[in-house]
């Protein structure tokens, strides 16, 4: 949240022309958080004006603010986006009991925020309660509620949710770990509401729903336009298909009888984004009869070898979106490039055992990299994982695809020696070539970037607001040079670092607009980690997770021992240094350090 108090030193009028009258009616119409903060420092009756017809604000880290802030600041509020734990918790290199507690924010919501219609919860742990309290507080006006990527809690809590939110028209639960109890909840649903438009458990345990459940929700919901589910038989769908006629966006379920008994499903007309789990060779003619209509289509969790991936994508020259593994091979990308001339998403994630892979095909480089680049002019987010690159590829990239605002690029170990390293002349010609780019992710291995490479990405990234690095640069001079540059960097994120605690604090300091950063893998000068305070200041709270030994189960379902280097956390708090740290963190209090701020 871009919460900056008012500065005592601005007028106290409004400016000469605008009337209350004309700005209540131009307010509404300033979306962009960015332009919104700016209107609020020009004057403090502009100032009063954002906080009463501000009607969404996005918390980035929950501990950057207090709930009672929140509210004092913005009591008119009809959405609230709230993330707890940092991004790193999705690969599991946060401890579980690190924080993010939306108990304190559900409290405030029950008892404030009249206007709220709209609760978003990511990576935050809700328990059953916390749900109950929400349901009986807010449950005759709440619309949307999305508990996404939470934790710590049941189907008990689901079941409140269910018969007390009539007027919900989206509940979304995906991937959250949810202890299941029952499939109460979703009966509830399918009684109580006939207002729903969009409803996600996908990649979650709740398997034990019944079927009639899900086609009593599509009889009694007219607008349901999203369905996004567990594992579930593809064949126990065929009624909740034929009476959700408004359905656009299906994903989830499972193929676990014969091909041939698969051709009796007929999916809605209008459907137009699909994503089906398990969905092998012998499942794929389902989809060819309306392939040619799909704008999104998520392959992440088929079961579909690159000699599939391109039958399939060649029938869907409307697609715009598409979610595979990178099993779909540089030979699937070419055919994508020929086929989807209108793609804007593209993401390619590592396979589950990419080593394993009978498919030797399946594995993307620079030759996929320069088909997409010349034959995909509309991109505009890429993530892709690579098992080799070179510096033309990415230069491809800068040339051709103009409109990329999100670009993230992770080269795997898969192969010992990588044709074209380092990359500090290609990363150059993207950076430069892609003025657009607003979020930039670039992992590589030790070597790929030198500390020259290193200073052109703090050099060309002039608009970028979020970075994520790993294994860059040479020296602690590379990260300083780089410090120099990214004016617009807000939050920062590294893994592997080569560099020294005081480099890192500098380099803190140097980027001018940071808010956020998160280190892992860097060179520690003692266990205190007292170098690190030369980056203290006012309202910035710094914490330190110890490097620490973990038993975590591997692809093979072997346990083995898992080494997780030291953890550094800093951000900028209204609201002081947080109260409810577990054992596994360390804050880094400069006043008992003995330092003066």
């Amino acid at each position: 949240m871009e919460a900056n108090d008012y500065k005592s030193n601005k007028t106290t009028t409004s400016q000469p022309g605008l009337s209350d009258e004309v700005l209540s009616c131009v307010m509404p119409y300033i979306d962009d958080p960015k332009d919104r903060d700016a209107v609020s420092l020009v004057c403090r009756r502009w100032y009063e004006l954002d906080a009463l017809t501000r009607k969404h604000i996005t918390i980035a880290l929950c501990y950057t603010t207090s709930p009672d802030r929140l509210r004092r600041r913005f009591g008119h509020l009809e959405s609230l986006k709230l993330k707890g734990k940092p991004r790193a918790a999705m690969f599991n290199l946060i401890p579980e009991d690190w924080g993010g507690y939306v108990k304190p924010w559900v409290k405030e919501i029950a008892e404030s925020f009249n206007c709220l219609k709209s609760v978003h919860f990511r990576r935050m742990i809700v328990k059953d309660s916390d749900l109950e309290v929400l349901a009986r507080s807010k449950g005759k006006v709440l619309q949307v509620l999305k508990l996404d990527k939470c934790s710590g809690f049941s189907t008990d809590g689901l079941l409140h949710v269910g018969r007390l939110c009539r007027q919900l028209r989206t509940l979304f639960l995906e991937e959250s770990a949810i202890d299941l109890k029952d499939g109460q909840w979703l009966h509830e649903i399918a009684i109580n509401n006939s207002v729903l438009e969009h409803l996600n458990f996908y990649m979650t345990d709740l398997t034990r729903v019944n079927f009639e459940d899900l086609e009593l929700i599509a009889k009694n919901c007219p607008n349901l336009t999203s369905v996004k589910i567990s594992d579930f038989e593809i064949l126990d769908l065929v009624g909740f298909f034929r009476h959700a006629a408004a359905l656009e966006e299906f994903c989830g379920g499972s193929f676990n009888d014969q091909p041939d008994k698969y051709t009796a499903v007929t999916f809605p007309r209008r459907l137009c984004s699909l994503g089906l789990t398990y969905m092998g060779r012998s499942e794929m003619p389902i989809v060819f009869p309306f392939a040619s209509l799909l704008k999104k289509l998520d392959l992440l969790y088929a079961l579909l070898d690159t000699e599939d991936h391109c039958s399939l994508i060649q029938r869907c020259p409307n697609l715009e979106v598409l979610e595979t593994r990178n099993v779909i091979g540089d030979r699937g990308l070419e055919v994508l490039a020929r086929s989807c001339k209108r793609l804007k998403r593209l993401r390619i994630e590592r396979g589950a055992d990419e080593q394993g892979m009978e498919d030797e095909e399946g594995v993307v480089s620079q030759r996929g990299l320069m088909a997409l680049a010349q034959g995909c002019l509309e991109l505009e987010y890429m993530a892709v994982y690579v098992s080799d690159i070179t510096n033309a590829s990415l230069e491809y990239l800068g040339t051709y695809s103009k409109n990329l605002c999100d670009f993230r690029l992770v080269l795997l170990d898969r192969e010992e020696k990588i044709t074209d390293l380092p990359l500090d002349n290609g990363v150059r010609a993207l950076l430069r070539g892609c003025q657009k780019l607003r979020r930039f992710a670039l992992y590589l291995r030790p070597g790929g970037l030198t500390d020259v490479g290193l200073s052109y990405i703090g050099q060309y990234s002039q608009n970028v607001r979020w970075m994520l690095l790993g294994y860059v640069g040479e020296s602690d001079d590379g990260l300083l040079q780089f410090s120099r540059g990214c004016p617009s960097l807000q939050k920062l994120e590294m893994r592997g670092c080569c560099f020294s605690e005081h480099a890192l604090a500098v380099s803190a300091l140097q980027l001018t607009s940071l808010r956020y950063l998160w280190l892992q893998g860097y060179r520690a000068s003692s266990q205190s980690g007292r170098d690190l305070l030369a980056m203290a200041r006012p309202f910035w709270n710094i914490e330190l997770i110890p490097a620490r030994r973990l038993v975590m189960t591997d692809q093979v379902g072997d346990a083995v021992m898992v080494e997780h280097p030291a953890h550094i956390l800093a951000y900028y708090s209204l609201a002081g240094p947080r109260t409810d740290f577990p054992d596994t963190v360390i804050p880094l209090d400069p006043l008992v350090a003995g330092l003066e701020l």
